[in-house]
């Protein structure tokens, strides 16, 4: 993912569902016959609008300029029973984490979690009855069809959580981008300023025997976050969908690594508290400042029950160690996080 307004995670989007055709009242006639019963076929349903999962998307861009989403209308039935013509369905490609939404009363509607998967947004009309639905024995040539039910108008929110199997979780320049920017092929920007990250950012890690995982970088957190400040809950989302949560607290930190550590869980449960259930992990970055004798000194005061490792990304200190911990964590998980 790039930096900036190619990265799309939230769209509202009105959606029109086609009309379904109107049934036909048409009665048998040819040369031979001058007083035929009734053969009016049916109308065609309308066109769904319809969500369809797609791997090889990673935002909501494409859909941002998108406003009104129209499927067309059925076509009505014809004689000797002939069925209208559907309308034809609209399928929006989505990246897979991505959730409806009724923008009015917002209750979740569904969920793509899988590649190929599709799920019905905005149902067509069903098209109207022909004529010779009617016939029976004491009314032999009906002159009336049911007309089309008419399509569904609603405005939906699609919202994306970013999936991957551990999300990188600390304060502004804690080292996140730098440690994703090292381990894969991700080139997030860097630099010396808080908010760098303005966008989560993804990268696959390549660990032993052609194994890989995927590594979240998600925008800084502050204090406060869960009630709207700094960038605010609104990337505090994507974390939901992360497997193993990787805490990362700088060496030159001006708290302890526990009190930081404790702050930025508590944002996280006041956000949701279904992300303590999540398996924890701590690095501190930027160890390389530390020689062994503070190393040692740290590790007395680090939280209990939390897997830690010292690492630097610009060293190149301690990141087998990282992969180790993390594979490690994803491994006795065994849960995608789709399902999380």
């Amino acid at each position: 993912m790039s930096q900036g307004s190619n990265f799309v995670d939230y769209v509202k989007i009105c959606c029109r569902s086609g009309k379904g055709g109107s049934g036909s009242s048409h009665l048998h006639r040819d040369k031979m016959t001058s007083t035929g019963g009734p053969d009016g076929g049916d109308g065609g349903r309308g066109g769904h609008i319809i969500l369809r999962g797609n791997a090889q998307f990673w935002t909501l861009l494409h859909l941002k300029y998108r406003k009104h989403i129209l499927a067309t209308d059925g076509g009505p039935g014809s004689s000797s029973t002939s069925t209208g013509k559907s309308g034809k369905d609209e399928y929006l490609d989505v990246p897979l984490g991505t959730i409806a939404k009724d923008a009015e009363t917002g209750e979740d509607l569904f969920e793509i979690t899988e590649d190929g998967q599709t799920e019905i947004l905005t149902a067509g009309g069903r098209g109207g009855l022909g004529n010779w639905h009617f016939k029976t024995s004491t009314l032999q040539t009906p002159r009336f069809a049911q007309p089309g039910e008419s399509g569904t108008e609603q405005w939906v929110v699609l919202e994306l959580k970013v999936l991957a199997d551990v999300g990188l979780v600390g304060f502004p320049n804690a080292g996140k981008s730098t440690l994703l920017s090292v381990v894969s092929a991700a080139k997030p920007e860097i630099a010396d300023y808080p908010f760098t990250t303005l966008v989560p950012n993804l990268g696959i890690v390549s660990y032993r025997s052609n194994r890989s995982f995927v590594m979240a970088d998600i925008p800084g957190i502050i204090e406060g976050a869960s009630k709207g400040k700094g960038l605010g809950y609104r990337f505090l989302r994507h974390i939901e969908r992360n497997s193993v949560l990787l805490f990362m607290v700088p060496a030159d930190t001006n708290r302890t690594i526990t009190e930081e550590y404790e702050i930025l869980k508590s944002e996280l449960l006041d956000y949701n508290p279904e992300l303590m259930q999540k398996p924890h992990l701590l690095a501190i970055t930027k160890s390389d400042m530390l020689d062994d004798e503070l190393v040692a000194e740290i590790k007395k005061d680090l939280p209990a029950n939390v897997p830690s490792v010292f690492i630097s990304s610009v060293a190149q200190k301690g990141l087998v160690e990282l992969k180790d911990m993390i594979w490690q964590a994803i491994d006795a998980d065994q849960t995608s996080p789709l399902e999380k």
